[in-house]
């Protein structure tokens, strides 16, 4: 095995400032496991860094993404979580094992405010990763760190979903997809806003019942459809991912005494609403930003006891990052991931 490695890096902000070069293959120290990337999947949120727009000042020269599959080929001393041939899955946020959420400053995220893991090999801390799910190729088990841990966190450990509760969730991204298909093993009532024929039609495969489907395009006041399909009483739990004034037509779709599960900022960083339907209704907002390791691993037992398959929009390989970022901003439907090896 070479010493050197490539890996993906860049002098600065700007994701047209990445470019791969070749490293010294990293050695594991006391704790941690020396990693054979298979498979890296993108997030928004890796955009969003790279072009500054999330206020985070990484160290240059930066790795960005942090979600990856990986086979264990060697491990430092003091390692008992994994043994040499062991798959791997990174977490996003470091350092939270379990309880209260921790600040960044004690947790910091991969590819956020310290390196992430776009290489062919990666170190990192033992307690930083999960077991892979069996029941997953490499290329699915790579989108779980940010996009399906998101979406377990808001539609099944924070409000847990029920088959008497309506679930509405809005558009088709990695974390949607998630929300939706861990809504449906629940057996919940899953509403789906989108914006096009060709979407409406996959997530009718994916099982989302066709009636349930709401074309933004079409019906722009899409809460009052909410409160139709509904009989009145709109959606127990909405996963907010577009901010800005959205969260003014969430507040018109969640029943009273729902719960809003705030996680994106496709449309702004910023909101500004009245305060009165959300006094009068009694909804609880709560912000989710990914989730501890402990409810990874509980997510992966349920993805493999529910065989649950991630969505997959498109794969490219390991030369071709700059055209997998410049897919991700173009609205996939589902994951877009990078394959490293083979």
């Amino acid at each position: 095995m070479s010493d050197l490695m490539e890996r993906w890096e860049t002098p600065g902000f700007g994701v047209s400032n990445l470019k791969k070069v070749t490293r010294s293959r990293p050695v594991p120290g006391y704790g941690e496991i020396l990693i054979r990337v298979e498979a890296v999947s993108l997030n928004y949120r890796d955009t969003e860094v790279l072009e500054s727009r999330m206020y985070l000042e990484p160290e240059f020269p930066f790795t960005p993404a942090s979600d990856m599959f990986g086979t264990v080929i060697e491990t430092g001393e003091g390692v008992t979580r994994f043994a040499v041939g062991d798959q791997a899955v990174s977490m996003c946020i470091t350092n939270w094992i379990d309880g209260e959420a921790l600040d960044w400053s004690v947790a910091p995220p991969l590819g956020g405010t310290i390196p992430g893991i776009l290489a062919q090999y990666v170190v990192l801390p033992a307690d930083w990763c999960v077991h892979a799910p069996k029941s997953l190729t490499a290329i699915e088990a790579s989108t779980l760190p940010i996009a399906a841990l998101t979406a377990w966190m808001a539609v099944c450990e924070l409000a847990p979903s029920r088959s008497d509760q309506t679930v509405l969730i809005q558009g088709t991204g990695g974390v949607s997809l998630f929300a939706a298909q861990f809504g449906l093993a629940a057996g919940a009532n899953v509403i789906v806003t989108t914006s096009s024929d060709q979407k409406a039609e996959q997530l009718r495969k994916l099982g989302v019942k066709a009636d349930n489907i709401i074309d933004r395009s079409i019906t722009p006041d899409w809460p009052a459809a909410v409160m139709e399909l509904t009989d009145g009483r709109g959606a127990d739990n909405i996963v907010e991912v577009v901010g800005g004034e959205n969260i003014r037509k969430s507040l018109d779709a969640v029943r009273q005494g729902g719960r809003i599960a705030l996680i994106g900022f496709m449309e702004s960083y910023d909101m500004s609403m009245s305060i009165l339907p959300v006094l009068g209704k009694r909804v609880t907002i709560e912000g989710i930003s990914v989730g501890p390791r402990r409810a990874m691993e509980d997510m992966i037992r349920a993805i493999d006891r529910h065989k649950i398959k991630p969505v997959i929009d498109r794969v490219y390989d390991f030369d071709e990052v700059p055209a997998a970022f410049q897919h991700l901003n173009s609205g996939p439907f589902g994951k877009v991931v990078i394959k490293v090896a083979s």
